[in-house]
């Protein structure tokens, strides 16, 4: 089992070799009601990105840190992907469906760091 934030760094790197945009991580370890410990959310261009994004991740963080999502949730219309890892809660958006559902202030008392892109 590897450590939260080691889980995160692979989530974060699987979206990048993608170019998934704009991501956000809500560290949400301190608050007790919080289903996980944190939220990574990105932002790609095009449902077939979504999906491009999503394997990446999966990709990833099995072979580098052998852990699995529980639940992939979404892919049968890849506009908003949600993948379970338990501790952490993956949250890919196509941009009108991130907008809309404006999760990144859901947990307005979480700390979130924004990641840069790399472009």
């Amino acid at each position: 089992m590897i450590t939260t934030q080691k889980l995160i760094d692979l989530i974060i790197e699987g979206i990048q070799e993608k170019k998934g945009r704009s991501i956000t991580v809500a560290d949400l370890s301190h608050i007790t009601t919080a289903p996980a410990e944190a939220f990574v959310i990105c932002t790609a261009g095009s449902p077939a990105q979504v999906d491009s994004i999503i394997d990446s991740i999966e990709n990833t963080t099995r072979t580098k840190g052998h852990e699995n999502p529980t639940t992939i949730a979404g892919r049968q219309n890849s506009l908003w992907v949600a993948m379970d890892y338990g501790n952490v809660m993956v949250h890919v958006f196509v941009p009108d469906m991130r907008e809309y559902y404006d999760i990144d202030n859901l947990w307005s008392d979480a700390l979130v760091t924004q990641i840069p892109d790399l472009d």
